[in-house]
């Protein structure tokens, strides 16, 4: 907590959490860090079946739960001592960024959010996709589905691989982006392959949708180069948040986590706290918990 926080008073929390096979140690606390010593506290965590999180079987993507998690986090946030329970932001980034849509969409206590290279829209996403990449995904999705009714082991695909393989992400950048962000984490190790039932509900899942749900302060920081979420269809719903607010990128999805785009981006995340949420400036602790704006 800030060590102004017995002065004055309770203080704002943001909520952070991961994308696609992401963990919190994955740049993540480097976020949260720079928001601490803007005088935010700073809740960071896995979704279920990921990292220091519980659940079997372990690198299942399952949205439902995951924002079921996400509405469990925020309710564990506000139940914090010294934190001010109608300050509380939510954070997140890629496939989280859709949750933190939908989150803040269905949540009119958030006080603000910030989505960055957010997952806004399935069909968009699918048709980067070549015929023969989807109908294989389709394939190892129903063996996977087929495998929870029988018992057997998931059927699991790479989160990243080269054009042209059954992976999650495939774009030019998707294997050597996600390899630099797990060097730079130190975590050339983690599990990188997740049960590939997760592709029945990719062309249907548009959480963008719900941008015009959004009632609180949002940034939208988007990459200009983005290949898994594809940036004109991020631009259109964003553009129907109320108090939305529009950060553009010279960059690619994976480039925002580590070096001087990392600087610029969170410099900007700092300046919209600040704007919307005011604090007093002071360090505060990161919690290790497992489990009017305009458009530009």
């Amino acid at each position: 907590m800030p060590d102004t926080a017995a002065d004055d008073g309770p203080v704002p929390i943001v909520v952070l959490a991961h994308g696609i096979a992401g963990v919190k140690e994955l740049r993540l606390y480097a976020f949260a860090e720079r928001f601490r010593d803007a005088g935010y506290a700073c809740l960071v965590f896995d979704y279920r079946h990921f990292g220091a999180s519980s659940g079997q079987p372990r690198e299942l993507i399952d949205i439902d739960r995951q924002l079921e998690d996400w509405r469990n986090a925020v309710t564990y946030a506000r139940s914090l001592p010294d934190i001010d329970p109608n300050r509380v932001v939510v954070w997140g980034t890629s496939f989280g960024g859709g949750n933190v849509m939908i989150t803040a969409a269905d949540d009119p206590r958030i006080v603000a959010a910030i989505t960055q290279c957010p997952f806004t829209d399935g069909p968009s996403s699918v048709l980067r996709i070549s015929p023969r990449t989807s109908f294989a995904l389709m394939v190892k999705a129903l063996r996977d589905r087929a495998s929870v009714r029988s018992g057997r082991s998931p059927v699991r695909i790479p989160a990243t691989g080269r054009p042209g393989t059954a992976a999650m992400m495939t774009a030019p950048d998707s294997l050597a982006g996600f390899h630099a962000l797990l060097l730079a984490s130190n975590m050339p190790d983690m599990p990188q392959d997740v049960p590939a039932r997760l592709m029945l509900r990719i062309p249907f899942h548009i959480p963008g949708r719900r941008a015009r749900d959004i009632k609180c302060p949002i940034m939208f920081g988007l990459c200009e180069h983005d290949t898994i979420a594809p940036v004109r269809a991020a631009i259109r719903h964003a553009r129907n948040a109320p108090r939305g607010e529009i950060r553009l990128y010279d960059a690619g999805h994976f480039d925002i986590y580590i070096g001087d785009l990392f600087e610029e981006v969170v410099s900007d995340q700092i300046e919209f706290l600040q704007r919307h949420v005011p604090t007093n400036q002071g360090s505060s602790n990161i919690s290790l918990n497992h489990s009017e704006g305009t458009n530009r």
